[in-house]
């Protein structure tokens, strides 16, 4: 596995505060933010500097009942080509259920659900992620999330699914250390026990974020200072196995380029000191530390062999071992259930059986936050437009409307939602929001033929008639 060392989640609004940071070695971008044909400049300079840039996919939904979109594996691959990338990284999660599984409307969640831990998911989990890793021109590493909510009935913890998964198809795993702590918080779940279970073999690198407490639920918010609680565990890995890579993440709420350098500092402080007596970096072919996993197979050298080896070859050995079984009935059961949860989270439909309400609350709370911020970004003129009405408007507009297409579908439907119904009393706020709709409602981009703003003006006028 190549060396990464030091790096920091790249985002815009820091793009060159994050050019001028000393002792970065290393970048992530979200890949859907990435055009392949035209990746940000500064991207491109990060890279003719030798920053290695990794691709950290959102939307793919890996953990879903479906198999992966072969559009968006293509544009994943696009991303990894464009930026010269050594892996690319996605997370296990769902991201959207229904449809044609389930005969039911299509759902978006907007954000990143958990998989239930059981054999039914990762028979599934490990099929996709077989799907992407032979569409994929680099290896794959997988993510774990952060939950709000737990799955009833599940089978295993979080370190014996990851085990599994991992051994089962030679995909590299992505350890997000603040998700460890959400999950602590939140679920009640030892970080040390899921490192005693993890395959620390396998990991491709580590990523470190902020969050905040509130009424006992710990936000994975990824727009404050990294807590010491996080560091901590950082340092428990670290004392195990030396991680070829550290990330910080900061996603919104960004400080002066100062701080963020403070916290690099401390991160890498961390890792160095808590590695002193780690010999091992966690591409060598070491027997796992595994103290509760049932029944382990130790990881073959193929599975755990260098980046520059194939996905192919990856998983040639998992699959000599252990014959997936048919995923079809498999899927159809997580079909089910994943469509029964997402609704009750965004559609307002029942509590499924087993599922804690005031927990599910909370997650259904967050979903409407997320979109609302994601759309106030898409389209920043509605919250400059609304201004203070914003928030409040769409929140209680997403709580009884699911989002079924992309954020530029939802902010498009949320403006037709207020016009319709009569919600916008002042004729001026009615008037911008109008015009805005009728501006973006047709193809994007806008034609700037003037035939075409000639035909947008005058449909302007008739609507308004």
């Amino acid at each position: 596995m190549k060396h990464l060392g030091t790096g920091i989640g790249w985002r815009p609004e820091i793009a060159a505060a994050v050019e001028g940071m000393p002792g970065i070695d290393w970048v992530e971008a979200v890949a859907e933010n990435v055009c392949p044909g035209h990746p940000p400049e500064s991207l491109v300079r990060l890279r003719e500097r030798g920053v290695t840039v990794v691709p950290h996919g959102v939307s793919l939904g890996l953990g879903g009942a479906d198999r992966p979109d072969e559009g968006k594996l293509a544009d994943l691959a696009a991303a990894v080509e464009a930026l010269g990338s050594p892996l690319v990284t996605e997370h296990i999660a769902f991201v959207r259920a229904g449809g044609a599984l389930t005969a039911s409307p299509r759902l978006e969640a907007g954000h990143l659900l958990p998989v239930p831990r059981t054999r039914d998911a990762l028979d599934v989990l490990c099929e996709n992620i077989r799907i992407a890793q032979d569409a994929l021109p680099v290896p794959l590493a997988v993510e774990n999330i952060a939950a709000l909510i737990a799955w009833p009935g599940e089978e295993m913890t979080e370190g014996q699914f990851l085990y599994d998964l991992a051994d089962r198809t030679g995909v590299r795993l992505l350890i997000d250390v603040a998700n460890l702590h959400t999950n602590h918080v939140n679920r009640g779940e030892d970080p040390a026990k899921a490192l005693d279970e993890l395959p620390v073999e396998a990991i491709a690198y580590v990523h470190v974020a902020g969050g905040f407490e509130r009424d006992g639920v710990w936000h994975d918010s990824h727009a404050h200072a990294v807590p010491p609680a996080v560091l901590a565990i950082l340092s428990d890995l670290s004392s195990r196995v030396r991680p070829p890579g550290v990330l910080l993440e900061r996603d919104e709420n960004f400080p002066a380029p100062a701080e963020l350098e403070r916290e690099l500092t401390a991160i890498r402080e961390t890792v160095e000191k808590a590695s002193i007596s780690v010999l091992p970096a966690a591409s060598d072919p070491v027997v796992p530390a595994v103290s509760e996993a049932p029944e382990p197979t130790e990881v073959p050298d193929e599975a755990v062999a260098s980046a520059a080896a194939s996905p192919a070859a990856e998983r040639a050995s998992g699959d000599a071992l252990e014959a997936s079984p048919s995923t079809d009935p498999a899927r159809q059961r997580l079909a089910l259930a994943q469509a029964a949860l997402l609704s009750a989270l965004v559609a307002g439909t029942p509590v499924p059986e087993g599922f804690d309400g005031t927990r599910l609350s909370v997650q259904a709370r967050a979903l409407a936050g997320k979109r609302a911020d994601v759309v106030a970004k898409v389209a920043p003129e509605l919250p400059e437009i609304l201004a203070e009405a914003y928030r409040k408007a769409f929140v209680a507009y997403a709580h009884s409307h699911p989002m079924t297409g992309g954020y530029r579908r939802d902010a498009l439907d949320f403006a037709e939602h207020l016009l319709l119904g009569g919600r916008l009393e002042d004729p001026d706020v009615r008037r911008r929001v109008s015009d805005w709709w009728l501006e973006r409602s047709g193809p994007a981009p806008l034609s700037q033929h003037p035939a075409a703003r000639l035909a947008r003006a005058t449909r302007r006028v008739l609507l308004r008639r």
